[in-house]
C-alpha cells in the first residue's frame, strides 16, 4: 500500500510541473447583440374599448466599447487573442454594435480575465473532455477513498449579480459561446439545474452519501458550470446546495453564475439559514464576486404595436375568443402534459401547441418548476385567465406565478393573459423589508392581516418581482412576439417536410 501511495505521489508531483498547453483558437458566433426589447399593455376600464399605451421607440442599444478588448502594439491588435471582450470589440469594429453601457464593460473585463485564466490553465483544470475522461474521474474518486486529497480548481469562478434587465444573461452567454467546444462545460438555468439534482438524488436513494455521487456525475460531465438566475427560496434546496457544492468545489468545478442578489443576500430570512451560511462562505472563496451596476433595464426599452397582455376584470369571454383565434381550425379539448417522474398534468383546453388555464388551476395548486417545464415542452403558448393583484392573502400563488414566468421566459414561450393590473400593479403590494421600513415601520418585521396598507413583506418575493415585471414587459414586446412567430413557423415547416418524406416513403 505504501508503494502504491508513493507512486501516486510521484505521479501527482510530475503532473503539477507539467507545462500547460492550450490552443487559442475559438469559434466566433455571428449573433448580433442588438438586444432591443419592448413591452406594452392593452388596458380596459369600465367595459370601454381597449386603449393601447404606447411607449416611445428607442434606437438599438448595445453594450459599451472598451479599449481593453485587445492588446495593441504600434496600433495593431493582437489577432491571436480571443475571448468575450475581444469578440465584443470585433463586433464594434464591424458595425454590428454601437456604443452603450459602460457598466457592462467592467463585467466583460472580468469575463475576459476568467477566459484567459481558463485557457492558460486548461490542462490543470482538466477542461478538455478528450484528455479528462469519466473513467479517470471515477479512478480519482476511488483512490480518494484511501488517500485524502484536494483537487480544487486553481482558477476561481465568477458570480455576477445586479438589477433586472442589465444584461447578465447576455454577457454570460457571450462568454460561454467563446469557450472551446471540446471543453467540459455546461450552461443551464438554475431551475433546470435543481430539477436535475433532485432527479439524480431519487435515482441514488439508498446510497450512503447520494450528494457525493451526484456531484461526481456533474463534475464528470462538466468542469465549467454556468448557472443562470441563481435564486434560493426553498429550504430543501438551501440544505442541498451547501453539501452539494462542497463536493463540487472539491472535484474542481469552476462556477460562473448570474443572480439578482449579492451572495450575502441569498436566502435572506429563510428557514434554517444558519445551515446555508457555509455555502455562502465557500461561494465567496471559490468565485470572484462582481456587481453589474447598470441602472438601465434593457427589457423596458420598448416599442408598442400589438400585444397579448390585457388588463381588466371579467374578460374570460374575451380571452376565450383570442384563444380560438390562435388555434384557428383546430378543435380545443381537455389534454394532458407529461411532467417529471411519469406524472401528468391535466390541461383544461389545448390545441395546436396552445394551452388554456384559469389562473387558479395553474398557480393556486401545489405546482412547481417541474410542472411548468412539462407544459413548455408540449405547448409553445399559454393562455392564462385572471392573474390577480398579489398581496399577503395570495403570497404562495405569487411565488408560483414568478416561477411560471421564469420557466416560460427561459423556454421562449408566449403568454396570452388577462390580469387585474399592469405587471407593475400586480406586485405593487409586495415589498422587501427595507422598503417596508420606509413605507410602514411597524410592518417591517412581519406582515399583519389587519395592516391598513395591505403590504406583503417578503424579501425573496420582493426582489424576484422586479425580474418578473421586466420579463412580462419583454415577453409582450413586438420583437419577442415576432421572434416567437418566426420560430413556430420554422418548426411547422420542418414538421411538414418530415411528414412529406414519410408519406412518400
Amino acid at each position: 500500500m505504501r508503494a502504491i501511495a508513493r507512486s501516486i505521489s510521484q505521479c501527482r508531483s510530475a503532473l503539477q510541473h507539467q507545462a500547460c498547453q492550450y490552443s487559442s483558437g475559438f469559434v466566433r458566433r455571428q449573433k448580433l447583440l442588438t438586444n432591443t426589447y419592448s413591452g406594452f399593455v392593452y388596458k380596459r376600464a369600465n367595459n370601454a374599448e381597449f386603449d393601447i399605451f404606447q411607449r416611445p421607440r428607442f434606437s438599438v442599444i448595445s453594450r459599451a466599447l472598451s479599449i481593453d478588448a485587445a492588446h495593441v502594439t504600434n496600433g495593431v491588435a493582437d489577432v491571436n487573442r480571443a475571448g468575450p471582450l475581444v469578440e465584443y470589440e470585433r463586433r464594434i469594429a464591424a458595425g454590428e454594435l454601437v456604443d452603450g453601457d459602460a457598466c457592462q464593460v467592467g463585467t466583460l473585463r472580468e469575463l475576459q480575465r476568467l477566459y484567459d485564466e481558463l485557457v492558460q490553465s486548461a490542462d490543470a483544470c482538466r477542461l478538455d473532455r478528450y484528455t479528462a475522461s469519466a473513467k479517470s474521474g471515477r479512478s480519482r474518486w476511488l483512490w480518494s477513498r484511501f488517500i485524502p486529497q484536494s483537487s480544487s480548481s486553481p482558477v476561481k469562478g465568477l458570480y455576477l449579480y445586479g438589477g433586472v434587465g442589465t444584461g447578465k444573461t447576455m454577457l454570460m452567454d457571450l462568454f460561454y459561446d467563446q469557450l472551446k467546444c471540446s471543453w467540459r462545460k455546461k450552461r443551464i438555468h438554475f431551475h433546470d439545474f435543481m430539477l436535475d439534482v433532485h432527479r439524480c438524488l431519487r435515482k441514488h436513494e439508498g446510497v450512503e452519501d447520494p450528494l457525493e455521487v451526484v456531484a461526481g456525475e456533474i463534475s464528470d460531465d462538466a468542469i465549467l458550470l454556468c448557472l443562470d438566475e441563481f435564486m434560493v427560496t426553498d429550504v430543501a434546496d438551501a440544505l442541498i446546495l451547501n453539501r452539494l457544492f462542497r463536493h463540487l468545489f472539491s472535484n474542481g468545478i469552476i462556477l460562473v453564475s448570474t443572480s439578482n442578489r449579492a451572495p450575502d443576500k441569498l436566502y435572506e430570512g429563510g428557514l434554517q439559514r444558519d445551515l446555508f451560511l457555509p455555502f455562502i462562505a465557500s461561494l465567496k472563496e471559490r468565485c470572484v464576486v462582481h456587481e453589474i451596476g447598470s441602472a438601465v433595464d434593457y427589457r423596458k426599452l420598448t416599442s408598442a404595436e400589438q400585444g397579448f397582455y390585457f388588463v381588466g376584470k371579467d374578460l374570460s369571454g374575451f380571452l376565450i375568443q383570442k384563444f380560438q383565434q390562435l388555434i384557428g381550425e383546430y378543435e380545443a379539448g381537455p389534454q394532458e402534459a407529461e411532467v417529471v417522474m411519469g406524472r401528468t398534468l391535466k390541461v383544461p383546453l389545448g390545441a395546436d401547441g396552445i394551452a388554456y388555464f384559469p389562473f387558479e388551476e395553474l398557480c393556486d395548486r401545489p405546482m412547481g418548476a417541474a410542472d411548468y417545464f412539462g407544459l413548455c415542452k408540449k405547448y409553445h403558448t399559454l393562455a392564462l385567465e385572471g392573474v390577480p393583484i398579489f398581496g399577503l392573502h395570495n403570497r404562495t400563488a405569487a411565488y408560483r406565478f414568478v416561477t411560471l414566468v421564469d420557466v416560460m421566459y427561459e423556454n421562449k414561450a408566449r403568454l396570452l393573459c388577462t390580469a387585474e393590473g399592469t405587471p407593475f400593479e400586480l406586485f405593487e403590494k409586495i415589498v422587501t423589508i427595507s422598503d417596508a421600513q420606509q413605507m410602514a415601520p411597524r410592518t417591517s418585521s412581519r406582515s399583519r392581516k389587519n395592516d391598513d396598507s395591505g403590504l406583503c413583506v417578503d424579501n425573496e418575493l420582493g426582489f424576484a418581482k422586479e425580474r418578473t415585471i421586466s420579463r412580462l414587459t419583454e415577453m409582450n414586446s413586438k420583437e419577442y412576439l415576432e421572434h416567437h412567430a418566426a420560430t413556430i413557423g420554422e418548426n411547422n415547416s420542418q414538421e411538414g417536410a418530415i411528414h412529406d418524406k414519410t408519406v412518400q416513403a
